[in-house]
C-alpha cells in the first residue's frame, strides 16, 4: 500500500513538472480579409513558466514578413500572471498591411523558450484590390494644388490694434522713465504774470511819495532816498544798466555816452538836491520838494517806452516742494509699473495670436 503511495504521489509531481514547463504557442489575426492598404493586427501569444525565458520573434517596424506583407508598428509586450503566478502569458501584437492583392500564406512564428524553439500555427489572408470605374474616367480628378491662403483683415485686426496699444504704452514708459531719472515733474504749472512797464511802476511809487507829504516836511533825507531809488530802479529798467550801484554823476555820464540825454537838465537838478539833502544836510522847501517831485514825473514821461499791447505777457514756473515732487515721482513710478505688466502681458498675447494664426 505504501508502495502505490509513493507511485502515485511520483507521478503527481512529474505531471505538475510536466505543466510548468509545458509551452504554448498560440497566432490570430483580426481580419483575414482585407483592402490593398488596409492595416490590420496580428496578435502573437506565448504561455510559459514563471521562470522561464521567453526570447520573441525578431521583426520590426518596416520589415515585411512575407513579400507584400509588411509589419507597419510593433506594439510592446504585455504579460499576465497565470496559475497564482506559477505559469504567465506574454502577448505580443503586430500592425501588418499588404501592398497587392492575393493570397497570402503566413509560416508558424517561431519563438525560443530556454534556448528551445517553439513553432505556431500558420494562418492565410486575403487581400483584395479597390474596384475602379473604368468606363466613367471623368469622374476622377487629380489632386489639387497647393492654395495659399487669402489675407482675412478680422484675423489681423486685434493683433495690429494690440501693436499699436503696445508702442503708446512702451513711449509713455520711456517718458516717465526720462521723468523719473531727472527728476522733472509731467505737469509743471505755469502761470501768465502780468509785468508793468519801468514808467507805470516808476509813477506808481512816486504817486506813494506823493501821498506820504510828512516826508517832505519833516524828513527830506528819506524824501530824497525814495525819490531818487525810484528813479535809479526806473533807468535801471529802462536802460539795462544797473544805476543802483551808480553815483548820481555815473548815471549822467552813462546817460551821455548812450545818447540817452532826454530831460538830464531834470535829473541833474534832482540828483544834486538829494545828494546836498544826503551829505550836506542842505534844508529844502516845501516848494522845492514838489518841484523835483513834477521833475521825476517830468523826466518819466519823456524817456518812456511804450510797450506792445499786443504783447504775451512772460510765462512764471511756480516751483513744487520737494513733498509733492516725491509724491508725483511715486505715482510716476507704481504707474509704470503698471504699464510694464500691461506691456508683458499684452506680448505674450501677441505671440501667442500670430502663432496661432500662422500655424
Amino acid at each position: 500500500m505504501r508502495i502505490y503511495k509513493i507511485l502515485f504521489c511520483l507521478a503527481l509531481t512529474l505531471s505538475m513538472s510536466y505543466a510548468n514547463a509545458q509551452v504554448l504557442v498560440d497566432v490570430r489575426v483580426d481580419s483575414l480579409q482585407l483592402l490593398i492598404g488596409e492595416q490590420t493586427d496580428l496578435t502573437l501569444g506565448v504561455t510559459l513558466g514563471a521562470k522561464q525565458k521567453l526570447q520573441l520573434p525578431a521583426l520590426r517596424k518596416g520589415e515585411e514578413i512575407i513579400p507584400n506583407v509588411e509589419v507597419i508598428d510593433v506594439q510592446r509586450p504585455d504579460t499576465n500572471l497565470l496559475d497564482e503566478g506559477k505559469r504567465m502569458e506574454i502577448i505580443q501584437r503586430y500592425t501588418i498591411t499588404a501592398w497587392d492583392s492575393s493570397l497570402y500564406y503566413l509560416p508558424p512564428f517561431e519563438v525560443n523558450v530556454d534556448g528551445k524553439k517553439y513553432k505556431s500555427k500558420s494562418l492565410a489572408i486575403k487581400v483584395y484590390t479597390v474596384d475602379v470605374d473604368t468606363l466613367h474616367i471623368d469622374k476622377f480628378f487629380p489632386p489639387n494644388g497647393v492654395m495659399n491662403v487669402p489675407f482675412a483683415w478680422s484675423d489681423w485686426e486685434g493683433i495690429v490694434y494690440a501693436t499699436f496699444v503696445l508702442v503708446l504704452l512702451l513711449i509713455v514708459c520711456v517718458v516717465l522713465l526720462y521723468h523719473i531719472v531727472n527728476g522733472k515733474p509731467i505737469v509743471r504749472i505755469i502761470r501768465r504774470k502780468k509785468v508793468l512797464p519801468p514808467h507805470k511802476v516808476a509813477i506808481d511809487e512816486i504817486e506813494k511819495i506823493k501821498a506820504a507829504r510828512k516826508w517832505a516836511e519833516e524828513d527830506s533825507k528819506e524824501y530824497y532816498t525814495l525819490l531818487t531809488d525810484t528813479l535809479r530802479t526806473y533807468i535801471k529798467d529802462r536802460y539795462g544798466f544797473n544805476a543802483m550801484e551808480m553815483t548820481s554823476a555815473e548815471i549822467i555820464e552813462r546817460l551821455i555816452a548812450d545818447n540817452n540825454e532826454e530831460a538830464l537838465s531834470e535829473l541833474r537838478e534832482i540828483f544834486t538836491t538829494a545828494d546836498l539833502v544826503k551829505f550836506a544836510k542842505y534844508n529844502t522847501l516845501i516848494n522845492e520838494n514838489d518841484a523835483n517831485l513834477v521833475a521825476a514825473l517830468e523826466y518819466i514821461n519823456q524817456t518812456k517806452q511804450e510797450v506792445d499791447p499786443n504783447a504775451k505777457p512772460e510765462p512764471e514756473i511756480i516751483k513744487e516742494t520737494d513733498k509733492k515732487r516725491m509724491n508725483q515721482v511715486l505715482a510716476m513710478k507704481v504707474l509704470m509699473g503698471v504699464l510694464i505688466v500691461i506691456s508683458i502681458c499684452l506680448t505674450c498675447w501677441l505671440i501667442w495670436r500670430s502663432i496661432d494664426i500662422l500655424l
